[in-house]
């Protein structure tokens, strides 16, 4: 039977444990408040935009929805395929997001474990190559596709996807962190070669890593414009950013299938950060300390 004293305890003990904000602290959280409602905004306005006509748009502010999503949306099914570019771009994404972990963690994985001449300086080497624009690669891309015949193909934006310097640089951080060399020398010894050793005991350790840039690296596919616009020809292999861009026309702009275009492309995005959110925000910290 618990006593007067030991209750009394316990209460004193649970209200010492209760979060006290102070003063600064409830100014910071306004500011968050407030800035997080900032960048809210451009995203409601779109959402509210693509509801309403172009005349309306042009002639007032509006912030409240409109009766036009289904005009606006009939009108861009006429002049574009949506559709078709959401899968071209689930297409493209999806084939570029895996070869791209794929080949990323292998290369980091041969970078961390492996002692060889070079490992070094090639290291360095492919770090550098993280300041170069991706745009100045690519008139080089289209020769050489073009050179190999694979102009207006998939596989012009989806190879090119295996060689990523960040990949590379961020999983190996987590190798050597997570990853205890004692692991691989044991898989030697049982007779495992070092392909069936990475795919079936190293992938699965790099799960976490993988998956957090997985996140970025498909988001990032995803609203790729350039690429597709210069590599791809066919208008039926165009991915959505490069679909949405036809909606507008040669002597006049509709603003309100441009906006539910947008609205449309973006929302895979919104529904990734929405469910991922949580490993989308530990990426972060993942591999920053080396152990």
């Amino acid at each position: 039977m618990q006593t007067a004293e030991s209750v009394e305890r316990r209460l004193r003990v649970s209200e010492n444990a209760r979060p006290r904000y102070s003063f600064g602290m409830l100014l910071v959280y306004a500011f968050l408040i407030v800035l997080a409602l900032f960048c809210a905004i451009p995203f409601y306005l779109m959402l509210i935009y693509s509801t309403h006509s172009n005349a309306e748009i042009a002639s007032s502010f509006v912030y409240w929805p409109g009766g036009a999503l289904l005009e606006n949306y009939r009108h861009m099914a006429e002049k574009i395929n949506i559709w078709r570019g959401f899968l071209n771009s689930l297409i493209i994404a999806g084939g570029s997001t895996a070869l791209s972990l794929y080949f990323g963690a292998l290369t980091a994985y041969g970078f961390a474990k492996f002692r060889f001449a070079g490992n070094k300086t090639l290291f360095w080497f492919l770090l550098a190559t993280m300041m170069v624009p991706g745009q100045l690669s690519l008139i080089g891309v289209y020769r050489l596709f073009s050179a190999l015949g694979l102009l207006d193909s998939y596989a012009a934006l989806i190879v090119p996807a295996a060689a990523n310097a960040f990949n590379v640089f961020f999983i190996k951080q987590f190798i050597e962190s997570s990853v205890p060399g004692e692991i691989i020398e044991s898989a030697r010894v049982d007779g495992s070669g070092e392909f069936r050793t990475f795919n079936t005991i190293i992938l699965p350790i790099l799960a976490p890593a993988v998956s957090a840039l997985g996140i970025f690296a498909f988001i990032g596919s995803w609203n790729n414009f350039l690429g597709p616009l210069v590599l791809l020809f066919t208008q039926q292999k165009y991915p959505l950013p490069v679909v949405v861009a036809l909606v507008q026309g040669y002597y006049g702009m509709d603003y309100g299938l441009l906006y539910l275009g947008v609205a449309l492309s973006i929302l895979p995005i919104i529904i990734v950060f929405s469910v991922f959110s949580r490993q989308i925000i530990g990426s972060v910290a993942l591999g920053a300390v080396k152990g």
